[in-house]
């Protein structure tokens, strides 16, 4: 076995998420915590103060309510301020917040509600409400909603109650006992169940991970010890918080105390950026993708001059970075001349399209192209990709700036130690590994092994220099007729870094003779690219365009020039429509389930193999 090991020792760190909510107000109570959209189109801005005074209100409101020691509370609704002050709401009265994404259909929300024993359930609106309505008599436990939006049906009677008639819950209760939320958070212990996040598999009913407040009190400790992230950064945060990737984020602010706007609105990702202007912000790959091929398709759009004036700039751009990378220091001379002219001709201008101050980027929840990443690095918008589970509270290494290498997921947190097994599974060691998952003895046993270490499913190597790459999941792996194991994610990951128009790539090649694949165009991308060529915008038209299915082979051939002979892609399909949340095909933080789509597409998986 090859052990990959942090370079720094665990930092000293609150023990809990409750001591992280009353160290940060304690601190800098006065300092900007949070900014959220306003109906007038602005935003508006909350003190740590007046943020942790609304988050005690509320879970004084939660106690009056009965909520003891570790009951779960759920939140189904999209990111938002409130969703931040309900969940911390939830801490401070001792309680556990169970994460339900806003997009979960009625069935598992009731499976989510029921596993979890949740009594209580914050929820954005009607819709979320309505759910969990027609379910109703498979919970009799869930005793009380708390609506966010909207007013309560009056057939609902005091079963639903909106987030202002707890607030005046919590007032009152504060008025008899000063001390209530004090004594009740002070009760919370390092291993008393914070967190409970369902994982969205594709098959079977969902898992409940299983967090504690030591976990975040880790996880904020260990990022902050890396001194990427500053008190002065501002955040943008879009990501689902049902999703433990923004979860994390939100440990990581406390811990920090920097100030973070909040809109989970997936639509106005780039109209926010230029108004926030985020020195730094976290996302899935598939943000990534959309950015990085939105410039490519402009600057092919644009051709003539201002192409060749790009083509040169990022050709300029990737000599002064390898330089810089290698020696440690910013290249000088003519080369540093010549970078600062394609700096100012190319570079900053695709770093204003982003609010123009960004400094960084966090990358996680799926693999990111390393192309995709070096490009990132060349406008001067470093991505640090990141490496962890649901289980292991999200984060367990990232890339270090001092130590690039694209490609890896960077090297283990401090406090963390990873270790590949003989058959190149990554185990995992630390702060942020889970507790167990929920009501599930038999499930948990399986994945603690060799003296608890936690084997995460995903195949993996490590460099001469501590970094950690990411192969492939392990029960992803699949392997054709011939005997051949291949990677489909790695290989729809490279395809993403090729094709300027291609949205998301399934590789289906278990048990066939060889791989094959269906393609999605990217909306913005593909659309873009048909208005400056005079063709229908639509998705259906251009599937069936023979420059557009021209352009994809060239691309696909390409694809094929860089992979193994078994794993290189014979046949596609081009579909007439990109891959959905709706639609079962992508979970709410965009990774494609391959098997859904795979069992959707049957018969054209099978067109392909008929020959």
């Amino acid at each position: 076995m090859v052990d990959a090991k942090a370079r720094e020792s665990l930092p000293p760190h609150a023990e809990s998420l409750t001591q992280l909510v009353h160290d940060r107000v304690a601190q800098t109570p006065s300092r900007p915590a949070f900014r959220e959209p306003t109906e007038a189109g602005g935003w508006k801005e909350y003190t740590w103060k007046e943020s942790i005074d609304d988050v005690y209100v509320i879970a004084a409101g939660l106690i009056s309510e009965g909520i003891e020691l570790e009951q779960r509370v759920g939140i189904a609704s999209e990111t938002s301020y409130t969703w931040i002050l309900a969940n911390l709401g939830i801490a401070m009265a001792g309680g556990a917040t169970t994460t339900v994404y806003s997009s979960t259909g009625a069935e598992d929300v009731a499976f989510i509600l029921g596993d979890s024993d949740t009594r209580i359930l914050f929820a954005q609106n009607e819709e979320q409400v309505a759910k969990v309505r027609a379910t109703k008599s498979e919970l009799p436990d869930l005793r009380k909603v708390i609506l966010f939006e909207g007013a309560p049906s009056a057939e609902d009677g005091d079963w639903v109650i909106t987030l202002d008639e707890l607030r005046a819950k919590g007032r009152e209760a504060l008025a008899a006992d000063a001390t209530l939320v004090e004594t009740r958070s002070a009760a919370v212990k390092p291993d008393n169940l914070a967190t409970l996040i369902y994982t969205s598999g594709t098959t079977g009913k969902p898992k409940g991970v299983e967090l504690t407040h030591a976990n975040w009190g880790y996880i904020g400790a260990t990022i902050d010890a890396l001194g990427v992230v500053h008190i002065d950064d501002v955040q943008f945060l879009w990501l689902p918080l049902a999703h433990v990737f923004g979860s994390v984020l939100i440990a990581l602010q406390l811990q920090i105390g920097f100030v973070t706007a909040v809109d989970g609105r997936v639509p106005k990702i780039v109209e926010n950026l230029p108004v926030v202007q985020p020195t730094f912000m976290a996302a899935v790959p598939r943000i990534f993708e959309k950015v990085y091929a939105a410039v490519n398709s402009q600057i092919q759009a644009d051709g003539g001059a201002k192409a060749k004036i790009a083509n040169w700039a990022f050709g300029v751009g990737k000599q002064y970075r390898d330089q810089e990378l290698a020696t440690g220091k910013a290249p000088g001379g003519m080369l540093g001349a010549k970078f600062g002219m394609a700096d100012k001709l190319v570079f900053s201008k695709v770093r204003d399209r982003l609010g123009g101050k960004v400094r960084l980027f966090i990358s996680g929840s799926a693999a990111l192209s390393a192309e995709i990443a070096e490009w990132f690095n060349i406008v001067g918008m470093p991505i640090l990709e990141g490496y962890g589970l649901t289980e292991t509270s999200a984060a367990s290494s990232i890339v270090r700036p001092d130590n690039i290498k694209f490609g890896t997921v960077g090297e283990p947190f401090p406090g963390t130690t990873f270790r590949i097994a003989d058959d190149g599974e990554i185990l995992i060691k630390g702060g942020g590994v889970m507790r167990g998952y929920h009501n599930m003895p038999e499930a948990t046993a399986e994945v603690f092994v060799e003296d608890g270490w936690f084997a995460t499913g995903d195949i993996g190597e490590v460099d001469a220099h501590g970094r950690v790459k990411i192969t492939d999941r392990k029960k992803d792996l699949v392997k054709t007729s011939g005997g051949k194991y291949i990677a489909p994610s790695a290989i729809a990951s490279e395809f993403k870094a090729i094709c300027p128009i291609g949205g998301n790539m399934v590789v289906h090649a278990n048990g066939r003779k060889f791989a094959s694949a269906l393609i999605t165009l990217d909306p913005d991308s593909a659309a873009a690219w048909a208005e400056k060529n005079g063709k229908p915008t639509d998705l259906a038209s251009l599937s069936k365009d023979p420059e557009v299915i021209a352009m994809i082979q060239s691309d696909v051939d390409e694809l094929n020039t860089r992979l193994n002979k078994w794993e290189t892609i014979k046949k596609f399909e081009i579909l007439d429509r990109d891959f959905s949340i709706e639609e079962g095909e992508l979970t709410p933080s965009l990774k494609v389930k391959r098997k859904v789509v795979e069992d959707r597409f049957t018969d054209l998986f099978d067109s392909f193999y008929k020959d």
